[in-house]
């Protein structure tokens, strides 16, 4: 009962629709109604901007932190590390679906990108900091928070059952289904990277115009 309570909870968390309240409050728009229509952290990147898109993604990133983060307020879970892993996984996914699903708007959300991470933040910070460089050095290179987020998950697995060989079962298959899900999620990104009309972040734009400047003068 105590964790049927708190998987609820995380949805409950995972729910709050973080790009939806403050595109209604600083911009009194839906982002929903705006570019891909999704209400997450790469669409407000595309539509607000790269501080509110920075501002959507931490939040979203906590929520599901906070949420995995439940399992220690049962004793069971403090002691028991492999029940409090699968148990975090269970909490982490409530999150992520409150997230794409959200009570609190309409049930129209966002892909979870985010909270995914801030889940294995929760449970694996070492595997999450190198997510984190696997999606840092992909956006600086492309300035795509899509094709960020999908090289990022894909390396989810890799850390998970070959770099750090984590021994649990169930979470080399969750980091394998994660992976498979981003990618299931951002099809329309996908075929749009390919056709080359996926929107850039606007970030690092002027290191981009210094390079095409400089291109232009050689020619």
């Amino acid at each position: 009962m105590n964790e049927l309570l708190l998987v609820m909870l995380a949805y409950m968390i995972g729910s709050v629709p973080t790009a939806v309240w403050i595109s209604r409050s600083q911009f009194n728009i839906d982002i929903r109604d705006y570019g891909s229509g999704n209400a997450g952290a790469t669409n407000t990147f595309r539509v607000l901007g790269a501080k509110w898109g920075t501002a959507v993604m931490m939040i979203d990133m906590l929520k599901g932190l906070l949420a995995v983060k439940l399992a220690l307020l049962l004793p069971y879970y403090v002691q028991n590390d492999f029940a409090r892993t699968n148990f975090q996984i269970g909490l982490g996914l409530a999150a992520v679906l409150g997230h794409i699903f959200p009570v609190w708007a309409e049930f129209r959300g966002g892909k979870g990108v985010a909270t995914l991470f801030g889940l294995v933040l929760g449970i694996s910070p070492w595997t999450a900091m190198g997510c984190v460089g696997v999606f840092l050095l992909v956006l600086f290179l492309t300035r795509f928070v899509s094709l960020s987020s999908i090289l990022a998950s894909l390396a989810f697995p890799v850390f998970i059952i070959i770099i750090f060989n984590v021994d649990n079962e169930a979470y080399r298959i969750f980091a394998i289904a994660v992976a498979l899900l981003v990618i299931l999620t951002h099809q329309k990104n996908i075929t749009r990277l390919l056709r080359g009309s996926e929107s850039k972040a606007p970030i690092f734009k002027y290191r981009d115009r210094r390079r095409e400047r400089r291109m232009h003068d050689q020619f």
